[in-house]
């Protein structure tokens, strides 16, 4: 016992252990804490000012008149945004259609068939990676000279979607191989073990696993779709119109549009109907987080 207590005394006494420090948090700790959170404060004390200066702004336009009615450049009191809402669920409709089939099987194939040790894989990933944070204004440039023009689409729904598609095609890869490559390699050695195919194993075991990653990026995805307005003012998207999309060829317009539209004008009664139009886009968008939060709370598996 002597022993022991002789070591721990010696231990302690020498200079080059380090020393336990006593429990009050250091000072530099303290300091880091305070910074993080004055860095959170500042983040959501602007944003709640944000948000109260829109809704004020909205509250005398912000009743069934902004969704019911068509733009009306005469007379704003009566004007609303049917058209750019029904245009911004069409858009967004189509863009789901196209990309999330897409990223998904890409995404399927370069995590369970590509053979990373293959050059052009390699550059599949990095060209991704590098695709995702290309500025959306790019991608505009790109659906006006090819696919409007070069394809010969026009300003259409179709062009715009296939635009938005190839805008958050990368993000929508990204979330899936990160979904897939969550699920526990002992799933898929135990299904091949039991004498399912490769395909078996991805359709039946690694798929359901990995959902409410892909659903949850996917929604994300579309959800930063929604608010571009860049790339559709490039592809021509018209401020004015007072019909609703009746199908891919028709011309379109979305809550985007028609909120720069009504800011530009100088009356200050289309200041409250694009505040209005704003408060109508914030719905969509925590709509459409509330239901990425709720799939990945429900589908979720802790392994």
């Amino acid at each position: 016992m002597s022993d022991v207590m002789d070591r721990d005394v010696s231990v302690a006494d020498d200079p080059g252990v380090p020393r336990l420090k006593g429990r009050g948090t250091p000072l530099r700790e303290r300091f880091f804490q305070l910074s993080l959170w004055a860095s959170l404060a500042v983040g959501v004390i602007f944003l709640a000012s944000l948000l109260t200066y829109v809704v004020v702004e909205a509250w005398p336009r912000l009743d069934s008149r902004i969704w019911t009615n068509f733009p009306d450049i005469i007379d704003p009191g009566n004007a609303g945004a049917q058209s750019a809402i029904m245009g911004t669920l069409w858009i967004i409709g189509f863009t789901a259609v196209y990309c999330l089939p897409t990223g998904i099987l890409a995404a399927i194939y370069l995590e369970e068939y590509a053979d990373p040790n293959r050059w052009w894989n390699r550059v599949i990933e990095i060209n991704i990676q590098n695709l995702a944070a290309v500025p959306s204004i790019v991608y505009g440039i790109l659906g006006l000279g090819i696919i409007s023009r070069g394809l010969g689409f026009g300003q259409t729904v179709l062009t715009a979607s296939l635009t938005l598609s190839l805008l958050v095609l990368p993000t929508v890869i990204i979330a899936s191989r990160e979904a897939i490559r969550a699920v526990p390699q002992s799933i898929r050695q135990a299904s091949l073990a039991l004498g399912a195919t490769q395909w078996q194993t991805i359709w039946r075991q690694v798929l359901p696993a990995a959902v409410p990653g892909m659903a949850t990026g996917s929604i994300l995805a579309l959800s930063r779709a929604i608010g571009e307005a860049a790339p559709l003012l490039l592809l021509g998207g018209l401020t004015f119109i007072t019909f609703n999309p009746t199908g891919v060829e028709s011309p379109f317009t979305a809550l985007p549009i028609q909120i720069f539209g009504w800011i530009s004008q100088s009356r200050a009664e289309f200041t409250a109907l694009a505040a209005s139009a704003i408060v109508i886009l914030l719905v969509i968008l925590l709509a459409m987080n509330s239901l990425a939060i709720w799939l990945r709370n429900r589908y979720s598996r802790r392994w």
